[in-house]
């Protein structure tokens, strides 16, 4: 089973910059790509970004590329999402996503989730 706990959520100004964290329990961290996507009120899941096994691949929303960075530490179990120059329109609960297999954007196809953190960007 595969566990997973986000962190680092809270209320910031636009403009200003936040770091998320998830931790994963799991034996062999390095067998999951990872992924982070984010629900904002009344709408759909989103995808914002992804980092391969190793991490040499990273992808990125169009919406978050260039402020947005996806990190990993295979020897911590933990991914990370360094968050700069946030919008209001960033505000949403982020998950954090693993699979086995999966590398991409598609929500639908991570087979593990965390149970979401909350970031507030104030105009």
């Amino acid at each position: 089973q595969v566990q997973l706990v986000e962190s680092g959520g809270g209320l910031v100004q636009a403009g200003g910059s936040l770091r998320l964290s998830c931790g994963a329990s799991v034996r062999t961290f390095s067998s999951y790509a990872m992924g982070w996507f984010r629900q904002a009120p009344g709408k759909e899941r989103e995808f914002v970004a992804a980092i391969s096994w190793s991490g040499v691949d990273t992808m990125y929303a169009d919406s978050v590329k260039g402020r947005f960075t996806i990190s990993r530490d295979n020897t911590k179990n933990t991914v990370s999402l360094q968050m700069n120059s946030l919008k209001p329109e960033d505000t949403a609960v982020y998950y954090c996503a693993a699979d086995f297999s999966y590398f991409g954007s598609t929500s639908a196809k991570y087979a593990h989730w965390g149970q979401g953190t909350q970031v507030t960007v104030s105009s």
